[in-house]
């Protein structure tokens, strides 16, 4: 398949709050794997080469599939884009770069290296080597077009979170499951079964993928293609949903009842100006918040 990469540099007065509000537009509109660069860093491994911003503008990556409903997408983002100037003063430049999935696959990998996240994980790339520690506890992880591999502050809170949280035997649901690591790394810590949801084909695929790579017996997991947790009627003891605010928002109106007695519910990809408003949807919800994190301008949360 042909992918066009689309990149939107910004510069705003709120350069974080710009940041996610592309980055919703992006998921309203289905893009896959959304990726953020970090503002004035060298590309980290969440997204791909070529997308550092010059000076201190922040930059999101998406990809569409190259066919006949490119274009009518390309002129959407571009007036959505427009909007985003009128109502927040953000100013946006959209550069256009058509590409081989394989291509893009295998250019970014320069770029992903191991690395201990948290107590014991260690994210470590197929294709590298990785001298471990007996304590240490190893993800493979081949994200493709997914994302996701533990570098971003959400995942690594994320991470972080599941060894404090779970426990052995604790089922799991991932809600946005993209690489699947997170789903490897409840299992990793004795969660039986470990469920993945993910509103993209690809992710799905992915996700399945590193499971396998990192031997899970198939009848320890599931991985679904849905929207949010409307296709499952299983309670869990835990429930990760790493995604954005206003997608934690809504899917906090099913978390309930999705969740066993006590379960625990741990939510992030937050930006810290909208920590305020998830934690009030969860307490009416009837959650309550037990963990607060924060990590360079994003916030993970844990609901009981």
């Amino acid at each position: 398949m042909k992918w066009i990469e689309l990149q939107v540099q910004f510069d705003a007065p709120d350069k974080v709050l710009a940041e996610e509000l592309i980055a919703d537009i992006f998921y309203d509109m289905g893009l896959q794997g959304v990726a953020l660069a970090p503002l004035g860093e060298t590309p980290v491994e969440d997204w791909a080469p070529g997308i550092v911003p010059p000076d201190d503008q922040g930059a999101v990556t998406g990809y569409i599939p190259d066919n006949n409903a490119a274009t009518d997408m390309l002129a959407t983002l571009n007036q959505r884009l427009a909007d985003l100037d009128q109502a927040h003063h953000i100013k946006t430049r959209l550069t256009v770069k058509r590409l081989d999935e394989e291509d893009w696959a295998e250019s970014w990998k320069a770029f992903f290296w191991p690395e201990k996240v948290g107590q014991r994980f260690v994210v470590k790339p197929t294709w590298r080597t990785y001298d471990s520690d007996p304590k240490d506890i190893i993800i493979e992880l081949d994200p493709g077009m997914a994302f996701g591999t533990g570098t971003h502050p959400t995942t690594r809170m994320c991470l972080q979170l599941l060894e404090t949280y779970v426990n052995k035997g604790n089922s799991m649901l991932d809600v946005g499951t993209g690489s699947g690591i997170l789903m490897v790394a409840a299992h990793k810590l004795e969660a039986v079964p470990v469920w993945g949801i993910d509103n993209d084909e690809v992710a799905v695929t992915v996700a399945k993928e590193n499971l396998q790579l990192n031997k899970v017996p198939p009848g320890q997991y599931q991985v679904l293609q849905g929207d949010l947790v409307h296709c499952v009627d299983q309670r869990f003891d835990l429930i990760v949903a790493n995604i954005l605010s206003n997608v934690i928002i809504k899917l906090l109106n099913d978390i309930p009842e999705r969740l066993t007695p006590n379960g625990i519910f741990i939510c992030s990809g937050i930006t810290e100006e909208n920590t305020s408003s998830v934690i009030q949807k969860m307490m009416v919800v009837g959650l309550a918040v037990i963990e607060k994190r924060f990590q360079e301008g994003w916030s993970a949360l844990v609901g009981r």
